[in-house]
């Protein structure tokens, strides 16, 4: 099932970067938006998720919070 994905992260947020390592570890594509250089990208993760918080992953329109919790749902949604 194709899913609607999309990343959020700051560049120098150790969450994010544990979050990046799996995802090249793993070959796992997903498009990003950094917050900490695009504030439409900020602006957008507080309109659909209600906060800043970095990760997040947007999932078919909701959004994931937390690192272990993203990486938690690639292990079971995106790996084979």
């Amino acid at each position: 099932m194709e899913r609607d994905l999309l990343l959020y992260k700051m560049d120098a947020c150790p969450y994010c970067i544990r979050v990046m390592n799996f995802m090249q570890a793993n070959q796992i594509e997903i498009p990003q938006r950094s917050t900490d250089t695009d504030p439409a990208a900020r602006a957008d993760l507080i309109e659909a998720g209600g906060k800043a918080q970095v990760p997040a992953l947007q999932i078919d329109g909701e959004i994931l919070y937390e690192s272990g919790d993203i990486i938690a749902w690639m292990e079971e949604h995106l790996l084979e």
